[in-house]
């Protein structure tokens, strides 16, 4: 009996030094924003107070352009998604992308409110800050959903829409993210402000990608890094207990020319709410990408470029 009291100690130890390895291993502090700025928000990143909530932005191509795209990045991501858009777009085009609150390097909302509502009136804000009286926008999950609400709620400022992956409809995923999972989870997610191991991150950028070989090193580490800005975390545990369907019974309302991307591999937002949002919005033109996911516009930037640029085609600036 005391040689196996010995063992269930000894055991008892090796459990507690592995414990501790891990937690030493996978500790992750937040990160100041100043100490980010160097790597992710490089010229022409720019930033503004709006209302008391800083915002990272990139403004870039011909100031005169009568009509800019604006493009919003989804839940956990930032405007870096939109990079290999904006660097082809650009050249021809005014193109605003900017961070959300509560993600990318804009930091937290002071008040903690992530509904789709105040993500509305901060984008109309923010353009009317930036001097935008008319853009199409653009925007992926959550930016997507924010991009049709904000036509029904401003629709003389949305001249036409670009959803990719839109949110909006009654969330049941087929496959949820790690990272999202622990923010969804009471215990969990206390853990979640001192701890995040990377191979976390990883598993869920994977995890919405069509093709895990397109998920580089370097892609996780921007989304590594950029979930540890100090604020980001807490505010994903928040914007998950706040979420909830969009009121997608007026999706009929909008009658701006509309462009749906989506992966035919996305598991977060299966590719039947594509269908939804073509069947409930007249004219639309609906585009499936057989072998992409979540993020179309960031895992294959070309293909899905070309039926964008075919559309920008057919509405007027």
């Amino acid at each position: 009996m005391k040689r196996l009291g010995e063992i269930a100690l000894q055991v008892f130890g090796i459990l507690l030094m592995v414990a501790s390895l891990g937690f030493a291993v996978s500790k992750a502090p937040d990160r100041s924003l100043q100490s980010l700025v160097p790597r992710w928000a490089p010229p022409p990143s720019d930033f503004l107070e709006l209302d008391g909530q800083l915002v990272h932005y990139r403004d870039q191509g011909p100031s005169g352009d009568p009509l800019p795209l604006v493009l919003i990045h989804g839940t956990g991501a930032s405007l870096h998604t939109w990079e290999a858009w904006v660097a082809e777009l650009s050249a021809t085009r005014r193109v605003i992308s900017f961070d959300l609150p509560g993600a990318g390097l804009s930091g937290p909302n002071p008040e903690g409110d992530y509904r789709d509502a105040r993500y509305v009136d901060f984008v109309r804000r923010l353009l009317a800050r930036l001097g935008v009286a008319r853009a199409i926008v653009g925007g992926n999950s959550l930016g997507g959903e924010i991009a049709w609400q904000l036509a029904l709620a401003d629709p003389e400022r949305v001249a036409g829409l670009v959803l990719v992956d839109a949110g909006g409809h009654a969330f049941v995923p087929e496959s949820l993210p790690i990272g999202f999972r622990i923010a969804r989870t009471p215990l969990l997610r206390e853990a979640m402000r001192w701890i995040l191991p990377r191979r976390a991150i990883e598993a869920s950028v994977l995890n919405v990608y069509g093709d895990p070989r397109r998920v580089s090193a370097a892609l996780v580490d921007r989304y590594y890094e950029l979930t540890l800005r100090e604020g980001n975390r807490v505010a994903l545990m928040q914007r998950m207990d706040q979420l909830g369907p969009g009121p997608v019974e007026r999706l009929p309302e909008i009658k701006v020319p509309t462009l749906i991307l989506w992966g035919g591999q996305d598991r977060l937002i299966p590719p039947r709410w594509g269908e939804a949002f073509h069947q409930a919005m007249a004219g639309s033109r609906l585009v499936v990408f057989p072998t992409l996911g979540h993020v179309p516009q960031e895992e294959d930037p070309a293909a899905t470029l070309a039926a964008l640029r075919d559309w920008l085609t057919t509405v007027k600036r």
